[in-house]
């Protein structure tokens, strides 16, 4: 029954790409959840720990067991007059053009931000098919494509990484080199040790010389699976690529609104977009610039 499509996946790349820009539409959907509801989830099972430790010493009783909060619960619905929303009104893109992006409650204005999501890892993704086609390389990076996209806007909102994305990320893109999807298991292993232990390092100089901490662990894990994908010689690109463009947008933000040398800006989302491209055009890249130099 699979085997026409499956065939029809592999020769014709125009359907791939068109079949995974669709699926991506939907998976974009649910990354909308994900990038509002993780961070959610996560305060909330820091405060149930706190609660547990604190209970005997100060000797309150146990407040109600909250209610169920996860990706699943509760069902969507608008979050100013929380009518449930229903089946139609969910298709990426379409739903929002319909709605004419207001609540077909309450009239209130949705956010922009959840079709340019959706449209972003339709786009995004679609590119992943069309540089790979039907290969093992784009069954890893188009879902790796969609977690980057999950990870970039929880950073811009929350200053976070979580460790519930980016550590399964980082077993998953070790196990596919046990098949040499990109490099070599011990390429693979020490990417992923280079991209860690730099971004640590960088860290603890920062901070044993300013007394500050310059960015967050997560910044060392997501620079971990880019590292165990591109490997250790494209490393340097994916770092200098990222910082670059941090520095453009933090003097941008200083000079436009007035934001101090101390204001906090998230790095998270500039590794994830230089990881991203150096993954699909990482060898052109660094081609092209060999080429410069003789």
């Amino acid at each position: 029954m699979f085997e026409p499509v499956l065939s029809l996946l592999e020769t014709n790349l125009t359907f791939f790409v068109i079949s995974v820009a669709v699926l991506s539409l939907l998976v974009g959907s649910f990354l909308n959840v994900v990038i509002y509801r993780l961070p959610k989830m996560m305060q909330n099972e820091w405060q149930c720990d706190c609660r547990e430790l604190l209970q005997d010493e100060l000797k309150a009783e146990p407040k109600d067991k909250p209610k169920t909060f996860n990706l699943a619960k509760p069902d969507s619905h608008c979050p100013s007059c929380n009518t449930p929303i229903k089946a139609w009104q969910n298709i990426p893109v379409i739903s929002y053009l319909l709605l004419k992006g207001k609540c077909a409650n309450c009239q209130t204005k949705i956010s922009k931000r959840y079709p340019a999501i959706e449209l972003l890892t339709a786009v995004a993704s679609a590119v992943v098919a069309y540089q790979f086609g039907f290969s093992a390389q784009s069954l890893v990076l188009i879902p790796l494509t969609w977690a980057f996209i999950s990870l970039m806007f929880i950073d811009i909102d929350h200053m976070l990484l979580p460790d519930q994305i980016t550590l399964p990320l980082l077993w998953a893109v070790l196990i596919a080199a046990n098949w040499n999807v990109f490099l070599t298991p011990m390429a693979t292993i020490w990417g992923a040790i280079a991209g860690y232990l730099f971004l640590w390092t960088v860290y603890w100089v920062f901070k044993l010389v300013t007394g500050k901490e310059g960015m967050g662990h997560g910044d060392f894990k997501l620079l971990a699976v880019i590292g165990a994908v591109v490997g250790v010689i494209q490393l340097p690109m994916v770092i200098i690529m990222s910082s670059i463009v941090g520095a453009i947008v933090g003097i941008g933000l200083i000079v436009t609104s007035g934001a101090g040398r101390n204001t906090e800006i998230p790095f998270g989302p500039y590794l994830a977009i230089a990881g991203w491209i150096v993954m699909l055009w990482g060898s052109e890249i660094f081609n092209w610039y060999m080429g410069l130099l003789s």
